[in-house]
């Protein structure tokens, strides 16, 4: 089983606008950050989770044109906008809809902003043949958990993928761990996690707490995600404890 990071900023990325790149030295390539999402495969099965507004660069990066499906953790803009872009993984498909799956919150948000995509309109076929996300499902040759995770407001999906005696959890968009989570995230061989900033944030997760979290659950290897331009790679890379890294746009890692 392979994960691309496809994506590792938050939703402005890095530079944000304006060029912007706060801490993170710009001529550090690894300091670039699209908007999160990540690829989870083995020769037989390809997964994508969320559709970022970069969804379009990230595919044409990595190299794929055809999906076994797609899982949306939740329905914030930088997690979903770049779903238009589905419709040429469909076209490579010979018109068959790729799979969508979320839980039913966000599959019912999904709907009533993107209805075209999964329903059709005038001239235009659905995109995505739509289903609810449950807490257990097998897809090819992947075997996938889900837990709810506490985000602000509303909940995220957290994932755990696993496939040939290895597992990889990607948890995004989190602000708090629960008992479920614990329990889901125990004896991972590797844990893509949320950590925005070093500073608390009301509604993802903080360097601090993921070290905490990192240290109770012990990951054989753990990945920083959704970072913003505070997160300096050389930096993070410097201070970081043995086993846990920043991700980067494009790192795969295979076990």
């Amino acid at each position: 089983m392979k994960i691309r990071i496809l994506g590792c900023g938050t939703s402005s990325g890095v530079p944000r606008i304006g060029n912007d790149w706060g801490d993170c030295d710009p001529l550090e390539p690894r300091n670039r950050r699209t908007r999160a999402s990540v690829l989870v495969s083995t020769e037989t099965t390809r997964i994508l989770v969320d559709t970022s507004p970069d969804f379009r660069e990230q595919a044409l990066a990595a190299g794929f044109s055809d999906l076994d499906a797609v899982i949306w953790t939740h329905d914030h803009a930088d997690h979903c906008h770049g779903i238009d872009d589905l419709r040429q993984i469909m076209h490579a498909r010979n018109g068959e809809p790729v799979r969508g799956l979320a839980r039913p919150f966000t599959l019912e948000q999904l709907d009533l902003r993107f209805s075209y995509a999964f329903h059709g309109r005038a001239l235009y076929r659905p995109t995505i043949a739509i289903e609810p996300l449950p807490d257990a499902i097998t897809i090819g040759d992947i075997h996938i958990r889900v837990v709810d995770q506490p985000h602000g407001g509303i909940t995220s999906a957290g994932l755990r993928f696993d496939a040939n005696g290895k597992s990889i959890a990607y948890a995004i968009d989190f602000n708090e761990m629960t008992s479920n989570m614990r329990n889901l995230y125990q004896g991972l061989d590797l844990w893509v996690v949320d950590c925005l900033r070093r500073e608390p944030h009301p509604t993802h997760a903080h360097l601090g707490e993921v070290l905490q979290w990192v240290s109770d659950l012990r990951p054989r290897r753990t990945l920083l995600s959704h970072m913003d331009n505070s997160m300096d790679y050389a930096t993070l890379v410097a201070t970081l404890p043995e086993g846990v890294a920043p991700g980067y746009d494009g790192m795969e890692v295979a076990l």
